[in-house]
């Protein structure tokens, strides 16, 4: 059984020796995903993740060890703890990954199983696969690789488009409100012209919320570098 959800982004930014940019806009959002994810960890310190990759779907278990050399630095990460780790680094882990790994270790979860879905993968498909991973096993926390859209404003990677800051409000409110409804109804094709390529991992959010009553603790949601990023925690009430 899933018995808290963190939703939180996955930039590369949140690895502190990877970026040099300036600590203000970025330490809301790195702290925001450490109260997150520390709050899973009072949970569970077995997490599952979900996030979305091309070289999905896959699943990558916990003696999973990666790099982030590609990004420009070599900080290792391991998807458990690091005594038990047995296997040379994946040089091309998927950043979902990477940054599920870098997470673990800094709540100090045991391990963490990823599960990465297609970005094209039906929201039903994506729901349930919540819906199963919540039917299976132990009290297990589940860490959520989702962003907004990266097409807000003009520091985005992407031309802005006026449609974006209507989908970043739904998903800031859905993460408030424990509203696995509404993102049920994200449109894939509007989600992937405004950069939320996330939108299945959501959507495997919201297939473990279909069952019992959720409580929400929003923790950050702004656009500090032309992506935006939400990250909050649902919390199984009953």
């Amino acid at each position: 059984m899933i018995t808290r959800i963190a939703v939180v982004p996955y930039p590369p930014l949140l690895v502190p020796e990877l970026t040099v940019r300036s600590t203000s806009l970025i330490e809301p959002v790195r702290s925001a995903c450490l109260r997150a994810t520390t709050s899973l960890t009072e949970a569970a310190t077995e997490w599952v993740a979900v996030g979305v990759d091309r070289s999905g779907p896959a699943v990558l278990r916990p003696d999973t060890t990666g790099t982030f050399a590609g990004y420009g630095v070599d900080v290792p990460v391991a998807l458990r703890d690091r005594a038990e780790q047995s296997t040379p680094p994946d040089p091309d882990l998927p950043l979902p990954a990477l940054i599920a790994g870098f997470l673990r270790t800094q709540a100090g979860a045991r391990s963490v199983t990823v599960r990465l879905l297609a970005p094209d993968t039906p929201a039903r498909q994506a729901a349930e696969l919540g819906a199963r991973l919540d039917a299976d096993g132990p009290e297990t926390g589940l860490l959520v690789l989702a962003e907004g859209g990266s097409r807000r404003d003009e520091r985005s990677p992407h031309l802005p488009d006026p449609r974006a800051a209507g989908l970043d409000d739904v998903l800031r409110d859905a993460l408030r409100d424990a509203d696995g409804p509404a993102l049920l109804g994200l449109d894939p094709q509007v989600c992937d012209e405004l950069g939320v390529h996330s939108r299945a991992a959501w959507q495997v959010a919201a297939g473990v919320a279909a069952t019992g009553t959720w409580q929400a603790e929003p923790l950050y949601s702004d656009t500090p570098l032309g992506i935006t990023y939400h990250v909050g925690v649902w919390s199984r009430a009953a």
